[in-house]
C-alpha cells in the first residue's frame, strides 16, 4: 500500500509589517500535518528572518530566484511543481500587482508564474492601497484567473488608521487552504 503523501503547501511571505503573523500561520500549518515550504521575500526579511520559518516548518527558506536546486534545477521550478496549493500571506499590493501582470522578478514572482496549483492570496496592507482602482483591478484580473482570496480584515491598521487592510486571522487563512487542499484532492482521485 502507498504510503500517503502530507499536503505540501508553498508559503510566500512579503514585505508588510503583517509578515510577522506568518509565523504563526506556518506553525500552524505544520501542525495540521502539512509539508510547508517557505518563501521570504527581500522586503519580508525586513520583518521576519528566515530562521524564523525553517525553525517552524523544518525546512530551508527560499530567499533567492538563483537557488539550485537537486541535481542542478532550478528550486523556483521545483517549488512550482510539487506545490499542492501556493498562499501567500501577507500579499502586499505590489505582489498582487506582480502577479496580475505576470512579473516574476524574485523567487516567489516565479513560483507563481510557474505554478499551476490553486492561489490563496491574504492580502495586508493601507485601506488606501486596498481600495486603489489600480489594486481593485488587480483583484479582479486574479479573481477571474481563479485565485482565492481571504481577507483583508477590517479593524485598526499598523499605520494607526481603522479600516480594511489587515490581514484576515490565521484560522480562516487555514479553513480557506484546507477547502482548496480537498478540492484539489478530490480532483486528483475523481477518474
Amino acid at each position: 500500500m502507498a504510503e500517503k503523501r502530507a499536503p505540501c503547501v508553498v508559503l510566500g511571505v512579503t514585505g508588510s509589517i503583517a509578515a510577522f503573523r506568518a509565523a504563526d500561520l506556518a506553525s500552524a500549518m505544520v501542525q495540521k500535518g502539512w509539508e510547508v515550504h517557505s518563501i521570504l521575500t527581500g522586503d519580508g526579511a525586513r520583518f521576519i528572518t528566515p530562521l524564523t520559518l525553517a525553525a517552524l516548518t523544518h525546512r530551508p527558506v527560499h530567499t533567492s530566484l538563483w537557488e539550485e536546486g537537486e541535481g542542478g534545477r532550478m528550486s523556483h521550478l521545483d517549488l512550482a511543481r510539487m506545490a499542492d496549493v501556493v498562499v501567500v500571506a501577507p500579499a502586499t499590493a505590489d505582489c498582487i500587482a506582480r502577479t496580475a501582470h505576470g512579473m516574476a522578478g524574485d523567487v516567489l514572482g516565479a513560483v507563481l508564474l510557474a505554478s499551476q496549483a490553486p492561489l490563496v492570496l491574504v492580502p495586508a496592507m493601507n485601506t488606501q492601497m486596498w481600495k486603489h482602482p489600480a489594486t481593485q483591478a488587480n483583484v479582479k484580473l486574479l479573481t477571474q484567473r481563479g485565485v482565492h482570496w481571504v481577507g483583508p480584515a477590517e479593524g485598526r491598521l499598523a499605520c494607526g488608521e481603522e479600516g480594511s487592510g489587515r490581514m484576515a486571522p490565521v484560522t480562516e487563512i487555514l479553513a480557506e487552504v484546507g477547502k482548496v487542499l480537498a478540492k484539489t484532492k478530490e480532483r486528483k482521485t475523481t477518474p
